[in-house]
């Protein structure tokens, strides 16, 4: 009995190690596991409901048409909420931006690159102004992105006379609704098309896919290595390969669907380059780290030698650069500017930054988050729409879906506090 004993003792404590190691570290990565499960079951829920409209071709196309400039603009709040602050007046900055493109373009001729230099630069001004009343005079964000929100509201308004201004040419136009050409050759992507009995099928936007799919899986296990080097304690591997699998699974058959329709928008091309730029600036560069410092603990970032007001000016600088690029991918998208044009698009930006994960007192948040956040929202607003929902009660469900999420951050502090 004592050596039976002894032999079946050691796989009993690993099996119960293992179990535990798996639960604390579900326990403690609750958020990132949460918002990818939700995601994918509010895809599924209104997959079914709507009887396999969601996941068609032309409508994940159309998806990420409507919330492009929705996840660029969250990029720059995230960084801006993490600093500690908020930003209300990108909606109306965005209109304002699309409307003065229009004038600029339609009215005044001038050619499509230099407006689009401009408008950019008048974003980043706009931006400017905003952080340096926050950073220098102290003024709380809420107040000045409020007043802002009201100024450009009105400046909207009075630079298109109360009517719409388009349409604009096809050369500004392609921001948003162009496609990225096949480089393929035609007999490839028709025999694809057949095999696959669909019209028409885009090499490259798969090909692009399966190069995505795969550098996720090697960054995965690069990670690991960097971990293990260092001592550092990792994720479970079967919860690895499960999220990575999963991961990856969903960005080659959404790539397949891009590639049955028309290929790869050329706003994703912008929207990747962006998420990836700002992932690496929050997660790999000393200025992410003081960003997040200076939200976690500003007195005591400001001790450490961290210039706070500059990182908060900066903060809101690169804000008004990306409700500019916004401004300008929607106006291109209706192909006309709008004086309602970015109304109320400042709850959906913020919201889908704190159902991302970011806190409400600042100094934690991820990019990944945000833009899962966004995407989120957007599935939300498109299956519903689709199901013939009326705004009304989108906007209830869209709050309830907001307050529970603040809900679960502030429980989850109470909780480990």
């Amino acid at each position: 009995m004592t050596t039976e004993s002894k032999t079946m003792s050691p796989p009993s404590e690993h099996g119960t190690g293992e179990t535990k190691g798996l639960k604390s570290y579900l326990a403690a990565h609750m958020r990132d596991f949460g918002l990818l499960f939700a995601l994918i079951a509010i895809m599924v829920f209104f997959q079914i409901v709507t009887g396999g409209t969601l996941m068609r071709p032309v409508n994940i196309t159309n998806l990420f048409l409507q919330n492009s400039y929705i996840i660029i603009m969250a990029l720059g709040m995230l960084i801006v909420i993490v600093s500690g602050h908020i930003d209300l007046s990108v909606g109306s900055v965005m209109g304002f931006v699309g409307a003065l493109a229009a004038v600029l373009i339609v009215n005044e001729g001038l050619p499509v690159p230099v407006t689009v230099v401009l408008c950019l630069i008048v974003g980043g001004a706009i931006g400017a102004a905003q952080g340096y009343f926050v950073a220098i005079w102290r003024i709380p964000s809420f107040i000045v992105t409020l007043a802002g929100m009201l100024v450009f509201r009105g400046l909207s308004l009075w630079l298109l006379e109360g009517q719409s201004v388009g349409p604009f040419p096809k050369n500004f136009q392609i921001l948003s609704t162009g496609f990225v050409p096949d480089i393929f050759p035609a007999a490839m992507g028709e025999g694809l098309a057949g095999l696959f009995g669909s019209r028409n099928f885009n090499v490259l936007s798969f090909s692009l896919g399966l190069i995505a799919a795969g550098a996720i899986i090697q960054m995965g296990l690069k990670k690991r290595a960097r971990n293990a080097q260092y001592g550092i304690a990792d994720e479970p591997t079967g919860l690895f390969w499960a999220r990575t699998a999963i991961v990856s699974a969903a960005v080659i058959l959404l790539m397949f669907k891009l590639s049955t329709f028309r290929g790869l928008p050329n706003v994703v091309v912008t929207m990747g380059v962006l998420i990836l730029i700002y992932a690496f600036l929050t997660e790999r560069t000393v200025i992410g780290r003081r960003i997040y410092a200076l939200g976690g603990n500003e007195k005591a970032a400001k001790l450490s030698g961290i210039k706070t007001e500059r990182l908060t000016f900066l903060a809101f600088v690169n804000m008004g650069v990306l409700a500019a690029l916004a401004g300008l991918i929607f106006a291109a998208r209706l192909n006309t500017a709008t004086p309602k044009a970015g109304f109320s698009l400042e709850l959906d930006v913020i919201a889908a930054v704190f159902i991302g994960g970011a806190s409400m007192s600042g100094g934690s948040g991820k990019i990944i988050g945000a833009v899962v956040g966004a995407f989120i929202m957007g599935v939300m607003n498109n299956g519903m729409s689709i199901m013939g929902i009326g705004i009304d009660y989108q906007q209830v469900i869209k709050g309830l879906v907001l307050l529970a999420a603040v809900f679960f951050d502030v429980y989850n502090k109470n909780k480990q506090a």
